[in-house]
């Protein structure tokens, strides 16, 4: 109690006071829930009752929606149904509210005892806090509310995912507030949301078995999750489908929910493409057409009401294509200016009271770029490339607009070079990298990305809403915790480190190559073991997401399947078809004879594909049926194929008594096709080196090694084998050459005798740094031994750890404040080339190509243009994940150093290789060269 003395006016400015001083500390902490009492906790759920919520009843609808989620949560967790009011009975209850909507919440305010200051007239903002006993849930609007209960519901222990994949309510029986009082400022970026596309045959197919049509009934389910996970803005289904058209119910209860609605980037004035084709009279052609377009778009404004909307303007061509060659800007701006005029008729509002935007989709930008302009109240929304690389940002030096900007990004895409829709092949730091450079440059408004079906995108779309709420509050280091957090959000404390360890390593090998993309002929089966690492890299991934599955409670199995353990699974079978299929095929080339085994094998993966999709689609009494049917094995362009095709495979006779061949690494060439063979040269770093027999025929065959070198030993000398055998040779360290030598020794079989060169070249003892060897030498991004202003990304690249430099714009970065220093060594001379592997960023910039600067010891800075001084064209660098920047170099034998200077933002760092003519070893992944040991 406050001294009686004090007037009431100046006890509310001391409680104002107060409670200011006590919201800015505790703004940046978290809403505190515990299983344990403690003094001054309050008890939500404890012994057979749970605490009541209480609601206005003339509160908003979306937040009666939200408060009986949370009751049904509530019971979730507790087995205990809190009782829903609408009349306040005294202590003890969940008073939830919004500004200017509950009178519960003005009682208290009158009273001074809730000061709203913190989070009136701000978007989306929300309030939990301890008042008289009581746990009051008060939202600055509508969402804002929402939103604190939902966030409550996420505390206690229920996922947003908890019906999209089964994740299980963490059961308590019972449940403390301990923290005192949490505010939440609201969002940075104003709209967040995602956009359901390219839903056939997966989402498609599961809707009309599981609700008949795109009603309002699924869309129900799809509301919730957005907004549990803190979003508030969608476009609907659209291959096809019309949100408006498919249920008139949809719209009222997006209203309800509170969720914005838009349609698609091609889709102008609240109607779907599928309704001009199922309504549309004539040609979609301003030209030849527009009075009857011009109706068609009034009836959609007509129909979208009153209801939170953000209308997309413009046009382009029909069914998402680019409007004829040569469509002249001006006729474009008069379709703009009509379409506002329609929007200020129907509203009867200024258009610039309608939110609007105009998306800067594929040629759309280039409109804008040769000077189109919409008036300045529109949200421009920029796009990525469809592959997630930003392909336009704001210029700083540039005014704000008062629409704003925003971003359409892609987890998901129809087109070329290739589909993807099958799996997630989304690593979650390139949509940080690229997303902070968005908010950097200003692009705030809307964050809107295309998650396919919705399902199996779950664990990206988490990260992008999450990431949206706060830019500001997201660095590093809550990127590298994301992914356990997120794990333990779905799975629990025990296992989240395993099971972040799983997302992670699984996101970056799915997205060095997109399994649309992949190939008999992707990876090496002669350099470098490739194909072999891949292999063993998916085999170690299946291994531990199989290990922590037999180690997970059985009611988290279901959704450990869906999120986890399936496209491992999946992923790692699909390699090992195609890997399959390329010793088939190479096999059949030398007579091996396995070449058959092979073909059966390829066959036998085909088929444990369909038993993935199977197992999938009888989850939980096939309640995900349908959502695996993406078909992703035989594309021969960029459409999907119409089914799954087993790729081809050959047979051979095999005789009775075969002949013995022989391979080694690092050569196409093999015996008996070539009498001599020439194995790698072995040096102080490159101790070990393998031969592989292998058998034609039947029958047995022997072998024998002859004149083996003293500086060499063997694992086996003689022997026999069926099929295949390998050959481990050893450098003798007792018995080393002191000079390089040259020499060959044979391997013997019944009648044949091959040749085997083998050599020792010893490097320097003042070798420091990365070595070059076979005249290839490679350096990972993080190989630094000095590192100025450049971030490290985890996560990031085909290499899985990749650098940005620290500043966001070209005016801050120096030479001194952004560099990299590498050291690396060269036994003989290099002449050849350097390659910079860089991600696949865009010329964001607009100004001729994103550069950066690099200096080999002394000599002078060069400059290197990433769009220009590359011969890889944009299918390339996006199928590859890479862009590949190359300059001619002459490095004499010795030490050197290699400096990176930054330029530009967005050039992102993934690997440094230098290589000479001599070396013919082609492979997807460059492998990583070795470091010299140091004492």
């Amino acid at each position: 109690m406050f001294i009686q003395s004090i007037s009431i006016k100046s006890s509310l400015f001391f409680f104002a006071i107060v409670l200011i001083f006590s919201s800015t500390d505790l703004v940046a902490q978290n809403i505190s829930v515990s299983q344990n009492t403690e003094a001054g906790a309050f008890k939500l759920i404890g012994g057979t009752t749970a605490a009541q919520l209480v609601i206005d009843a003339e509160d908003y609808e979306g937040v009666h929606i939200a408060v009986e989620n949370l009751q049904k949560d509530i019971e979730r967790v507790s087995s205990i149904k809190p009782e829903l009011a609408e009349t306040f009975k005294g202590s003890g209850g969940v008073i939830i509210g919004t500004l200017g909507k509950s009178k519960y919440l003005d009682e208290l305010i009158v009273s001074g005892k809730l000061n709203p200051d913190s989070i009136k007239n701000k978007w989306e903002a929300f309030t939990i806090q301890q008042i008289d006993g009581n746990l009051v849930i008060a939202g600055s609007d509508k969402r804002g509310t929402i939103y604190g209960v939902y966030t409550l519901s996420e505390k206690i222990g229920v996922s947003p995912w908890y019906w999209w994949a089964d994740v299980p309510v963490k059961k308590s029986k019972e449940l403390y507030i301990t923290s005192k009082s949490f505010t939440d400022m609201g969002p940075k970026v104003q709209y967040r949301g995602i956009f359901i596309n390219d839903e056939a045959p997966a989402l498609s197919g599961w809707v009309g078995e599981n609700f008949g049509s795109f009603n309002h009934e699924f869309y129900e389910h799809v509301f919730e999750l957005i907004l549990r996970l803190k979003g508030n803005y969608l476009w609907p289904a659209m291959w096809g489908r019309a949100f408006y058209d498919d249920d008139p119910q949809n719209p009222i209860e997006a209203e309800k929910y509170g969720v914005v609605i838009g349609t698609s980037h091609h889709e102008p004035l609240m109607r779907a493409h599928a309704e001009w084709d199922k309504y549309g009279v004539g040609d979609w052609n301003y030209t030849t057409n527009a009075e009857t377009l011009r109706d068609f778009w009034k009836k959609g404004i007509e129909r979208m009401d009153t209801n939170e909307s953000i209308v997309t303007v413009g046009m382009r061509g029909d069914g998402d294509e680019p409007m004829t060659e040569g469509t002249a800007i001006e006729l474009l701006e008069g379709i703009v200016k009509d379409q506002r005029d329609i929007i200020e008729a129907v509203t009867q509002k200024p258009a610039n009271e309608t939110p609007q935007l105009w998306a800067l989709y594929k040629e759309v930008q280039d409109y804008y770029d040769q000077g189109m302009r919409v008036p300045d109240d529109v949200t421009l929304l920029l796009a990525d490339d469809n592959w997630g690389n930003i392909r336009k940002l704001p210029n700083p030096e540039e005014g704000e607009r008062a629409g704003g900007y925003g971003i359409y990004y892609h987890f998901d895409y129809v087109g070329g070079p290739r589909n993807y829709k099958w799996l997630n092949t989304n690593q979650i730091s390139r949509v940080y990298e690229q997303m902070s450079l968005a908010y950097a440059y200003n692009a705030r408004k809307i964050w809107i990305v295309n998650v396919g079906d919705i399902k199996p995108m779950e664990y990206p779309t988490s990260f992008f809403l999450d990431y949206a709420w706060n830019p500001e509050k997201f660095d590093l280091k809550d990127l590298a915790n994301y992914p356990k957090k997120w794990a333990a959000a779905q799975f629990g404390d025990t296992y989240a480190s395993e099971i972040a360890e799983l997302l992670q390593t699984y996101s970056t090998l799915a997205s060095r190559r997109k399994p649309e993309l992949l190939s008999p002929e992707t990876f090496s089966l002669t350099y470098s073991n490739e194909a072999g690492t891949i292999l063993e890299e998916y085999k170690n991934l299946e291994e531990k997401a199989l290990a922590i599955k037999d180690k997970l409670d059985v009611v988290y199995q279901s959704a450990y399947y869906q999120l986890v353990l399936f496209p491992i699974e999946a992923m790692a079978n699909l390699n090992r078809l195609y890997i399959a299929t390329a010793k088939n095929k190479l096999y059949a080339k030398q007579g091996r004879n396995t070449t058959n085994q092979y073909s059966d094998l390829v066959q036998e993966l085909f088929e444990n594909d369909k038993a993935l999709t199977e197992a999938y689609h009888s989850l939980n009494d096939s309640k995900w049926n349908h959502f695996m049917d993406q078909t992703h094995i035989g594309y021969t362009y960029w459409q999907e194929p119409r089914k799954n095709t087993k790729p081809e495979t050959n047979t051979i006779e095999i005789p009775q008594t075969g002949k013995l061949g022989i391979v080694t690494s690092g050569t196409t060439a093999f015996y008996p096709k070539v009498n001599t063979l020439e194995i790698l040269p072995f040096d102080q770093s490159h101790t070990v080196q393998q031969i592989t027999l292998f058998n034609t025929g039947v029958d047995d065959l022997d072998f024998k090694l002859n004149k083996l070198p003293k500086w060499l030993t063997a694992n086996l000398k003689k022997g026999s084998f069926s099929e295949e055998q390998v050959i481990e040779l050893k450098l003798n360290l007792k018995k080393l050459p002191q000079e390089p030598v040259t020499t060959s020794f044979s391997i013997k079989s019944v009648d044949q005798e091959a040749e085997i060169r083998v050599s020792y070249a010893p490097y320097s003892e003042n070798a420091t740094g990365f070595l070059a060897y076979n005249g290839m030498l490679t350096i990972p991004a993080d190989g630094f031994v000095k590192n100025t202003g450049w971030e490290v990304i985890s996560d990031l690249g085909r290499q899985d750890i990749a650098l940005r430099p620290e500043k966001r714009f070209s005016k801050e970065i120096t030479n001194a404040n952004t560099q990299l220093k590498y050291e690396f060594y060269t036994e003989q001379e290099l002449k050849g080339t350097l390659t910079f592997y860089l991600s696949p960023t865009l010329d964001f910039k607009n100004q001729g190509g994103l550069a950066f600067k690099y200096q080999i010891d002394e000599g002078a800075v060069q400059v290197l243009n990433m769009h220009q001084d590359t011969s890889d064209n944009w299918g390339a660098s996006v199928s590859n994940n890479a862009t590949r920047v190359k300059t001619a170099v002459n490095l004499l034998p010795g030490n050197h150093t290699l400096k990176i200077f930054g330029k530009d933002p967005g050039v992102v760092v993934q690997q440094l290789v230098f290589k000479s003519p001599n070396n013919l070893q082609d492979t997807y992944l460059v492998p990583l060269t070795k470091k010299i040991a140091t004492d």
